[in-house]
């Protein structure tokens, strides 16, 4: 009795998804040029996911893009006709009962949600995946893709049970089951792209997956940013951070001044003020950095701008409040979409911290920054060297001491034109950039337009 129950009720979901999936299928030619683009997460915080969708539709398809809408996506995203985004519900687990009964009932809800979502979408000839995360939303699309006789293409950004390894440990059973299902379902993949030849080479030996690199390459929008609208966005900035406002009064009132640049009233001219301090974009704090300035060690004061958010933030903005610079201020600026590229253009040095929890991704925000010909100094991992070149257009260091010596080096005497802040600026420059949708056109449009 119970078993048939259960067998009535599996066919009662089942059945309606088999009759859309075979409609789906008979109007697949209506499909040829539209793609649904899947994140199971913020799509805001999914760069990658959104460059996929725009260059998409300069390739003459149409997307709709499913993901959570925790933070606004690029203005050029969401003013495209082309672009439908459908905002996923963030589905909360159970309040009691063990951490894996409450994981595992998550992870259920999601599926069939993540299910319906997908089949009440008009039919698509590919869905384009992020991964991570992948459980659910691998094994999702994939039935989906058969289903309605869409092709699943797997973007792999790093790999989904290597980050729960950071919080479970390797050997939890939840981290071996998601590897597992990682690996199986990954290969029912019809195409897989990956971030760095170092992942596309782990995939193939070990878990038989053929994989084509994409490098992570920045957007048009990201490049050096002329000084009136550095001056700008610093006058903006300053109505809610007084750091980013001048110290002093200009003699002409109706001067404009920021911390960093002035306008002339009657010119009309901005100009960057004598003896302004550097600024840096980064997620870390700068005390012996402070000890060298006391000293008066020929470099400049800092205002450190710390973009992105997590759950230690609080923590770290507390640990910094108890900390009485003198020559460092800090912030963390709540930053529109918009204003992120032009903070990374207007700043003077980056700093990234980013470790990869498979030692096989490179740190977005580098990409970033090397559009903006702003020079990184970034902590060393194994596949790094793929992105940045150490002494070419950034440098590379293991431990905080080091990473103190190379800023005490690069801000001696700042702004020195001769200096090798300027220098690593400058290869920046002369190097020809490939821009995210030239990248695009020549490694992903061939595959997607071949099959």
């Amino acid at each position: 009795m119970v078993a048939s129950c259960v067998a009535f009720l599996l066919l009662s979901l089942f059945l309606p998804l088999l009759l859309l999936g075979w409609w789906k299928r008979w109007h697949r030619g209506l499909a040829a040029r539209h793609v649904v683009v899947v994140v199971l997460g913020d799509v805001g915080r999914s760069p990658r996911m959104q460059y996929h969708a725009l260059s998409l539709v300069k390739s003459g398809f149409s997307v709709t893009l499913l993901g959570f809408c925790n933070s606004k996506p690029h203005s050029e995203l969401l003013e495209s006709d082309k672009i439908q985004v459908v905002k996923l519900t963030e589905l909360q687990g159970l309040a009691v009962g063990p951490r894996v009964l409450r994981y595992g009932v998550k992870v259920v809800f999601q599926a069939v949600y993540l299910l319906w979502k997908l089949m009440w979408r008009e039919p698509a000839a590919y869905i384009f995946l992020q991964n991570p995360p992948g459980l659910p939303s691998i094994s999702v699309c994939w039935l989906v893709g058969c289903l309605c006789g869409s092709k699943l293409v797997i973007d792999w950004h790093n790999y989904g049970y290597s980050i729960m390894a950071l919080v479970h440990g390797a050997t939890h059973p939840i981290v071996l089951l998601a590897k597992w299902y990682e690996k199986f379902f990954g290969r029912l993949s019809h195409l897989n792209l990956c971030v760095t030849n170092a992942m596309r080479e782990d995939l193939a030996e070990n878990w038989c997956i053929r994989a084509v690199t994409v490098y992570d390459k920045p957007a048009s929008f990201f490049k050096e940013t002329p000084l009136d609208l550095q001056h700008e966005l610093f006058m903006k900035l300053g109505r809610t951070h007084s750091l980013f406002m001048g110290c002093s009064e200009p003699s002409d009132p109706a001067t404009e001044r920021s911390a960093f640049t002035e306008k002339d009233a009657q010119t009309r001219l901005v100009t960057h003020l004598c003896g302004r301090p550097a600024l840096l974009v980064s997620s870390t704090s700068w005390t012996e950095f402070e000890q060298w300035a006391s000293d008066g060690d020929s470099l400049p004061s800092l205002v450190c701008v710390i973009t992105g958010k997590g759950p230690l933030k609080e923590h770290y903005i507390r640990l910094i409040s108890q900390k009485h610079f003198q020559r460092i201020q800090v912030c963390t600026p709540w930053l529109e979409a918009e204003d992120y590229p032009l903070l990374l253009g207007s700043a003077d040095l980056g700093v990234c911290l980013h470790k990869s929890s498979s030692g096989l991704d490179l740190p977005m925000k580098v990409v970033d920054m090397f559009g903006c010909c702003l020079p990184v100094c970034a902590v060393n991992f194994k596949c790094l060297h793929e992105l940045v070149k150490h002494g070419e257009n950034g440098l590379v260091f293991e431990d905080a001491e080091e990473l103190a010596s190379q800023l005490q080096m690069l801000l001696s005497k700042f702004p020195d034109p001769a200096g090798k802040l300027n220098q690593l600026r400058k290869n920046l420059r002369e190097s020809e950039q490939l821009r995210w949708h030239e990248s695009w056109q020549r490694t992903v449009l061939p595959l997607v337009m071949d099959s």
